[in-house]
C-alpha cells in the first residue's frame, strides 16, 4: 500500500499520548431530527480512539493519532479538525485516492440523537476504509513508540478486519518493548462484532495493558461472568477478577449509566488505582443534548488524572465531570478546557457568564 505521511501540525519531541484507530466523518440531522426525513446533515469528526486523544489535547496534552486516510477532501476535514486541537498527524498515512473509493475511503457514520422515549441511532458506512486496511508493517511501530510516552487503543479497531487486529497486536508489542504505558478501552459495538468475539479480543489486549477502561458489563463479559437479568456485579468482584487474570493492570475505571430517557440519564464512575477504589459523585437527572463521545471523555479524564498524578478521588470526579459536559454539546469530540471541567466538577453555577 503506497502512501505518504500527512504533514504534522505539531511535532513535539515526544508525544504524551498516541491513539490508534479509525477516524470517521459523522453525519447527523440537525437537532434531534430523523435521518429519513432530514434534508440537511451536519458534519462532525469522530472515532472512539481519536476522541480520547482529542479530549486530552483540549486539556493541554501533546497527543497524536495513528490511522490511514485517502488523500482527498474528506480526509482533509479530519486532518484540519485534529490540527485545530493541536494534535500531531505525523503518524497518519495518506494513501493515493482512486477517485471513487474502490481501494480505500473515509469511513462514515450517520447518527440520530435521541430524545425523550426515543433512543439514539448509529448507522455505519465504513467497510473498506483506508483505516480498516491498515497492515502491521505500514508503520515502523518501534520507531513510533519511541516518540510517545503512552499508547491508547480500544476494542473497536481490532474488529474492523483481520489486518487491523494484526496491526494492533504489532503496535501493542512494540509499546511493550519500548516501555510505553498502554491504555485499553473495551468499547464494544454490537454492529461490528459479537459479544463473544469482542470478549476474546479484549482478553488478548488487556493482558498487555496497564490501564483498563470500560463498563461493568464489558468487564463481566471478559471474565465470563453471567449475572442474572438486572443483577449488578459488585465492583470488588470485577476488580479482583481482572487483577487475577491480567496482572499487568494497575488502573481500572468504569462508568455507570442509568438511562431514564433519551434525554435524561444518571451518570457516575469508579476508579481502582494502585490498590484503592474511588467512586465519583452521581450526576442525577443529567440533561442530554448528545451522548456520543461521553465515554471517551471519561477515559480522557482518567488518563489526564493519572498523567498529572492527581489523587484517585479527584481523577474519577474530574473524568465524570468531563463526560457530563460532553453531553451538553453536539458532536463526538471535546469543546472544553481543563478549567471548565474543574469548574463543573466543583459545582460552578450554570448561569450565563456576563
Amino acid at each position: 500500500m503506497s502512501s505518504q505521511p500527512a504533514s504534522p501540525s505539531v511535532h513535539a519531541e515526544r508525544l504524551e499520548l498516541l491513539a490508534l484507530g479509525e477516524v470517521m466523518l459523522r453525519l447527523s440531522p440537525p437537532g434531534h431530527g430523523r435521518l429519513e426525513f432530514s434534508r440537511t446533515l451536519e458534519i462532525d469528526v469522530g472515532g472512539g480512539e481519536y476522541n480520547v486523544a482529542h479530549a486530552l489535547a483540549r486539556l493541554g496534552h501533546a497527543t497524536g493519532i495513528a490511522t490511514a486516510l485517502p488523500d482527498n477532501e474528506l480526509a482533509r476535514v479530519i486532518l484540519q479538525h485534529a490540527r485545530a486541537a493541536g494534535m500531531s498527524t505525523e503518524f497518519v498515512r495518506l494513501n493515493p485516492f482512486d477517485g471513487v473509493g474502490r481501494t480505500g475511503r473515509v469511513g462514515l457514520y450517520f447518527a440520530e440523537i435521541g430524545m425523550g422515549p426515543r433512543g439514539g441511532l448509529a448507522l455505519f458506512d465504513r467497510a473498506g476504509s483506508d483505516a480498516s486496511r491498515l497492515q502491521p508493517d505500514d508503520l515502523d511501530w518501534d520507531q513510533v513508540m519511541r516518540r510517545t510516552r503512552r499508547f491508547h487503543c480500544s476494542g473497536i479497531f481490532p474488529v474492523l478486519s483481520e489486518s487491523t487486529r494484526a496491526t494492533l497486536r504489532a503496535a501493542v508489542a512494540a509499546a511493550g518493548r519500548q516501555g510505553v504505558q498502554i491504555s485499553y478501552d473495551l468499547n464494544f459495538r454490537s454492529k461490528l462484532c459479537t459479544p463473544a468475539a469482542a470478549a476474546e479480543i479484549n482478553r488478548e489486549i488487556a493482558a498487555s495493558a496497564q490501564v483498563l477502561l470500560g463498563s461493568p458489563e464489558g468487564f463481566a463479559a471478559m471474565l465470563e461472568l453471567n449475572p442474572a437479568s438486572g443483577e449488578s456485579i459488585p465492583e470488588s468482584t470485577l476488580i479482583d477478577g481482572l487483577r487475577g487474570r491480567f496482572p499487568s493492570i494497575r488502573h481500572i475505571a468504569a462508568t455507570r449509566r442509568v438511562v431514564r430517557s433519551g434525554s435524561r440519564h444518571e451518570l457516575s464512575g469508579w476508579l481502582w488505582s494502585e490498590g484503592q477504589l474511588h467512586r465519583s459523585r452521581i450526576w442525577n437527572d443529567l440533561e442530554i443534548e448528545d451522548r456520543v463521545g461521553s465515554g471517551d471523555a471519561f477515559a480522557a479524564g482518567i488518563l489526564h488524572g493519572l498523567a498529572k498524578r492527581l489523587e484517585g478521588a479527584v481523577t474519577v470526579d474530574f473524568a465524570v465531570a468531563y463526560a457530563a459536559l460532553l453531553h451538553t454539546t453536539r458532536g463526538d469530540t471535546s469543546q472544553f478546557t481543563e478549567a471548565e471541567v474543574m469548574a463543573a466538577m466543583n459545582d460552578a453555577s450554570a448561569a450565563m457568564k456576563r
